[in-house]
């Protein structure tokens, strides 16, 4: 299971163009509310998710995914139930995908210390030790990082990438009509 995690004033594209991505390659997906289970974004669009946050079940995480956007990423990183679950699967080598400003919560835990990794500009103050990479998206080991919400897609399409392999994603990736 992939649990995209939304908090109020987070960037709705930045929490369902990952989500997207995901279902249309057979990847199972749960959208949890962190702030309630409807989340208003930053640009003021009503989500409701698919769960609340205390019916995330640890035993069937595969990845983790945090939008940034504000303050949805203060939102995300001031909760410490969401803390305890990114550290569990830090613990657990599982895949942490995070976007735009969220990687910075990566960055204050120590987690991205000699990995690449790329975030919104003036984010990269955050990343203690890891190599700013100025990429639309950056994967290194089990750390997925997306640069902000034009990435959107890409950042989905990497994490389908590490879930279900190349070909699925190039599956995806050539319905989509994308340009090169």
């Amino acid at each position: 299971m992939v649990y995209v995690f939304m908090a109020d004033g987070c960037e709705e594209i930045e929490a369902l163009a990952p989500v997207d991505m995901l279902r249309r390659g057979g990847v199972e997906v749960t959208t949890v509310g962190v702030t309630g289970k409807t989340v208003t974004g930053s640009h003021n669009i009503s989500v409701n998710t698919d769960i609340s946050l205390e019916e995330v079940n640890l035993g069937d995480m595969e990845a983790v995914v945090l939008p940034g956007g504000m303050p949805g990423t203060l939102n995300l990183e001031k909760n410490e139930k969401v803390q305890e679950i990114v550290e569990y699967a830090y613990d657990k080598k599982l895949l942490i995908c995070a976007i735009c400003a969220a990687p910075s919560i990566l960055g204050h835990k120590g987690y991205l210390k000699d990995k690449k990794a790329t975030c919104f500009p003036g984010f990269e103050d955050s990343f203690d030790g890891g190599e700013y990479t100025g990429e639309v998206v950056t994967a290194c080991d089990n750390i997925i990082t997306g640069k902000g919400c034009g990435a959107g897609i890409y950042f989905g399409l990497e994490i389908l990438k590490n879930i279900k392999g190349e070909e699925t994603m190039k599956k995806v990736f050539d319905s989509l009509q994308c340009p090169n």
